[in-house]
């Protein structure tokens, strides 16, 4: 909640980082304007840079594309949103609207290359924990506008994606790293 990511700022360390990765308040799952209010709160006390975070499977609720562009423009620290709403009308309008020096960053894996092609600006993600050269190069390709050579990338990726969210995250990814011996279950 907002007063336990208040608090949060005060005790925790923060050396050594650089942005607060945060999502709204889940459980009571506030209307449009508690989200905003809760972004508001955190902007005026924020120690570091925000990204916003969008994740309604997580949250319960999710951050309306005008709620998000409104946050964009009025929190000052706020200058990037992970979305993973999966709405491609939502992801086109905050796109379309937000301030110019605000990034959409996508937070779902398997659309990432739509979203870039839509105009979002990068991935904080999951499968590339497990496999981050090849995903990587699919991003940056993406981002070069040389989506030919990046769908077959993407296209790769596609089952796995699936099956590393089939019994929720980050339980997925663990499990492939564990098949990779670079960590234990």
């Amino acid at each position: 909640d907002t007063q336990q990511v208040l608090h949060d700022y005060r005790s925790f360390d923060l050396t050594g980082y650089d942005a607060i990765l945060t999502a709204s308040p889940a459980y009571n799952k506030p209307n449009q304007e508690g989200i905003f209010q809760h972004y508001k709160a955190l902007d005026a006390a924020a120690p570091l840079p925000i990204i916003m975070y969008n994740v309604p499977s997580r949250t319960g609720q999710n951050v309306s594309g005008e709620t998000t562009v409104r946050i964009a423009k009025e929190c000052k620290k706020v200058f990037a949103t992970k979305e993973a709403c999966g709405n491609f009308d939502q992801v086109n309008y905050i796109i379309k609207n937000k301030p110019r020096d605000f990034m959409v960053i996508s937070g779902d894996d398997p659309i990432t290359l739509h979203m870039i092609a839509a105009g979002a600006e990068g991935l904080i993600s999951v499968v590339a924990n497990a496999y981050p050269l090849e995903y990587s190069n699919m991003v940056r390709l993406c981002l070069q506008g040389n989506f030919d050579m990046a769908k077959p990338l993407h296209y790769k990726y596609t089952d796995i994606i699936a099956s590393m969210f089939a019994e929720g995250s980050p339980s997925g990814v663990k499990a492939y790293l564990a098949e990779m011996r670079l960590c234990k279950n």
